[in-house]
């Protein structure tokens, strides 16, 4: 019998459908944080040049944005919610012992959310109805808000890698809780940057891609260039730094995570001179099979040189490390974030050399078309991180105290399977109607740029919010008869 068949015959029936369902749930919510967590930022940007340069387009995609960060919040609050449910639900073992230890960081998310849907609220509110520069100045809260949001959910989830802060008792029991050292972990600031840069990075892909469509469907008026060039420059300017910060963690990951290390780049035996493949997949004997091999990079990687000692899988037992697929899964993971990474680079490069040659976007469909991927891409690496950090880590739930299968709930194995598909078919629905409403989103926007613009009474998003009168032309004015769109 296989290591992999023979942890999973020994583990509880319940185990499987708690973690798909957990798997499920997570997936699908990351989806969303990227939008959440960078889009208020973007936003503001965009508002803060249309006052500054007294621009109307430049007012009126902020005030689109909004709408758009509103309508994802809401959904966004759905998903985390059951998120923190299963967190009780599927998990007791572990919120019953550890909760008194790392549950802070869930309270400071619980609040975030609470501020951010009141500033969101406020934000929305102030179109037509404040001073320009007062509402703007009442959104500069909104991007701090979701990034103490995302501080929470971070100190909790570093903790679980590195757990601290703690002593154990004679029952094994933490007692002597120190709440500064369970938020700040070893693995805390590696963590926390490397996601925040990443999701306004995503962010800024994502809101570009979608003008870069447009720009690719003919669309090349100013307001689809200023929407595509404000976001992708964010997203540009950050790619280069979250090139240096997953470097950084991949080697802090080396020195306090030394098994996820050795599972996310294939590393049976201890070593040096350790080769790195890119893809791959590890057998249980320990040899891979597929891939590219490049030999001693493994070791230049994690420590600049190829005499770098690198732990193996091997050094461990089996009960304490992933398995082969497991150690498979994070290992492909790892290798698409690289690589996707690796490619914005190119992009970014192609776009600054045309911005510094002429001061002007490149003119290659090309180009837009990479443009328009990227931000799907982007979101692909979000959820690759998630996989290498978390598939990474198995066994264990809480690193070298506590496995999943001893936190996993008694609920029965046929019962958890039945709330997965009501969760999916739920999610389908929720998915489906989030997109509905972009959709329909747009569809009036473009209404309100051609000639059967609605009033503002029917379109709130129809006209400049405030400031100058809009250019002839301009998207959200009303067009004579017979004008060219």
């Amino acid at each position: 019998m296989t290591t992999a068949a023979h942890l999973l015959a020994n583990a509880p029936a319940q185990l499987l459908p708690a973690r798909e369902l957990m798997a499920f749930t997570l997936a699908s919510h990351i989806t969303l944080v990227p939008l959440g967590v960078a889009l208020p930022l973007i936003t503001l940007l965009m508002h803060y040049r249309g006052l500054r340069r007294a621009d109307p387009v430049a007012l009126l995609l902020a005030r689109r944005w909004s709408a758009v960060m509103a309508v994802q919040f809401a959904v966004g609050i759905v998903t985390g919610t059951v998120l923190s449910f299963e967190f009780g639900l599927l998990w007791p073992g572990m919120m019953g012992r550890w909760g008194d230890v790392f549950g802070l960081g869930f309270g400071v998310e619980a609040w975030a959310f609470f501020l951010e849907a009141i500033l969101i609220a406020i934000y929305l509110y102030g179109w037509r109805r404040l001073k320009p520069w007062t509402h703007f100045w009442l959104g500069v809260p909104l991007p701090l808000a979701a990034l103490m949001g995302a501080f929470g959910i971070i100190a909790a989830n570093s903790w679980m890698n590195t757990p601290q802060g703690f002593t154990l008792d004679a029952s094994g029991k933490p007692v002597n809780v120190s709440v500064q050292q369970a938020i700040f972990t070893p693995m805390f600031g590696p963590q926390y940057w490397h996601f925040a840069v990443a999701m306004f990075l995503t962010a800024g892909y994502v809101v570009a891609g979608v003008y870069a469509v447009g720009w690719l469907r003919g669309r090349r008026d100013r307001y689809h260039r200023l929407g595509f060039t404000v976001p992708f420059t964010v997203a540009a300017i950050l790619t280069p730094v979250q090139f240096v910060l997953g470097d950084n963690i991949a080697r802090q990951i080396y020195h306090k995570q030394p098994i996820k290390f050795a599972a996310a780049e294939l590393v049976w035996d201890t070593d040096t001179h350790v080769p790195e493949y890119l893809f791959g997949r590890l057998q249980e004997d320990g040899s891979v099979k597929g891939g590219l091999r490049i030999p001693q990079l493994d070791s230049v990687l994690a420590g600049l040189s190829p005499d770098t000692q690198v732990t193996g899988l091997s050094s461990v037992p089996a009960d304490d490390r992933p398995t082969a697929l497991q150690a498979t899964i994070a290992h492909w993971a790892f290798d698409i974030m690289a690589t996707v990474g690796s490619v914005l680079i190119l992009l970014v490069l192609w776009y600054a050399w045309c911005w510094w040659r002429r001061r002007d976007l490149p003119t290659s469909r090309w180009f837009f078309r990479c443009a328009a991927l990227a931000g799907v891409a982007s979101v692909v690496t979000v959820e690759c991180g998630w996989i290498t950090t978390e598939v990474g880590r198995q066994p264990w739930i809480v690193y070298g105290n506590m496995r999943v299968s001893e936190a996993v709930t008694p609920t029965g194995a046929a019962s958890l399977w039945t709330m997965f598909g009501i969760v999916v078919t739920v999610y389908v629905l929720v998915f489906g109607a989030f997109l509905a409403v972009l959709l329909k989103m747009r569809t009036r926007w473009r209404l309100a740029d051609s000639d059967a613009a609605p009033t503002p009474a029917e379109d709130p998003e129809a006209d400049t919010p405030y400031g100058p009168p809009p250019a002839a032309g301009a998207p959200g004015t009303r067009r004579a008869p017979g004008s060219e769109l």
